[in-house]
């Protein structure tokens, strides 16, 4: 990167948890035993749909997608963060810093991006059934999934070239646990830093508020279909089925608002350090818990799994 080469700064200092020099610890165990219910709950969402034939329909082929970024989302910061928070040592190199922001750009805007994908799928089951399988056939869920990965990429791309493209003459201490954007902003230095902020704060909230946009048209188009349905048992039955991917929107867009849509004012390090956690750590926990349990589906399954697993005898 060229903003490499006559940048001041070549490695840069964490200090999200100076703040809270006593809690460290219970941090840690607190994030591990979170991190590693993330990891073992995506797991096994993951091994269900793929040892289940009859979950071989695209609604799952995008749950698994989504187990898989999100996968890679945490592992791009969350070990790290467990370091820093163990340990004394909390520097970072130039490069290390831009490849997390990279990878976490990429495979936040990836969980974006499927998550749209699915609203559509919700949205032609739904509201266009007799053209289901053709409109949602394996080819096109291929297609929709790789594009969400390409479109990950390269929002992960111009963020991360546009911020590291900046000189950073001193100081090197970022105020968060990760190679966020704003931390790293108020670092650079240069004429252009403030064209920089507002390009790249542009580009991130409107794609956001795109995906977001595009998931509540599908839910309005499929609000409006099920309203023609006379039967309250008919339309329980049909809503159900959005019901695990409604709530992960939820929360997924509503802690991305705090980051990202906050009213500009005094900052304090304590709170972008907790702000960040519920979006870096809180929303990942919290998305296999919800598909396990309002997928009724996905749940039957998962315990037919384990249970064959534990007591095949009795299977």
């Amino acid at each position: 990167m060229q903003g490499a080469n006559h940048s001041a700064v070549t490695e840069f200092v964490f200090i999200g948890f100076s703040t809270f020099p006593h809690l460290q610890l219970m941090f840690f165990l607190l994030f591990l035993l979170m991190y590693l219910f993330t990891l073992l709950g995506n797991l096994l969402i993951m091994a269900t749909i793929w040892s289940e034939q009859s979950l071989h329909t695209p609604m799952y082929l995008f749950l698994c997608a989504l187990s898989i970024s999100e996968i890679f989302y945490t592992l791009a910061i969350i070990p790290r963060m467990l370091s820093d928070l163990l340990f004394t040592h909390h520097s970072i190199s130039f490069l290390a810093c831009a490849c997390q922001m990279f990878f976490s750009f990429t495979f936040g805007y990836t969980h974006s991006f499927l998550l749209t994908a699915m609203g559509y799928d919700r949205y032609v089951a739904i509201c266009q059934p007799l053209h289901y399988n053709v409109l949602m056939s394996p080819h096109g869920c291929a297609c929709l999934v790789s594009w969400s990965w390409v479109g990950g990429s390269m929002m992960g791309t111009v963020v991360t070239t546009a911020i590291f493209n900046l000189t950073f003459c001193g100081p090197n201490e970022i105020h968060h646990f990760g190679c966020h954007v704003t931390p790293l902003l108020n670092l650079a230095c240069g004429k252009n830093v403030l064209v920089v902020a507002k390009g790249v704060g542009l580009v991130c909230i409107s794609v956001m508020l795109g995906c977001l946009l595009l998931i509540l048209l599908s839910y309005a188009f499929i609000v409006t279909s099920l309203l023609r349905i006379p039967s309250a048992e008919g339309w329980h039955k049909a809503f159900s089925t959005c019901a695990s991917h409604l709530t992960v929107v939820i929360v997924h867009y509503g802690f991305a608002s705090v980051i990202y849509l906050k009213t500009k004012g005094p900052q304090s390090l304590e709170g972008d350090t907790l702000m960040g956690i519920t979006y870096t750590v809180l929303t990942p926990f919290l998305s296999p818990i919800t598909f396990s349990l309002r997928n009724k589906e996905l749940k039957t399954t998962m315990k037919k799994t384990l249970l064959s697993k534990l007591y095949p005898e009795k299977i």
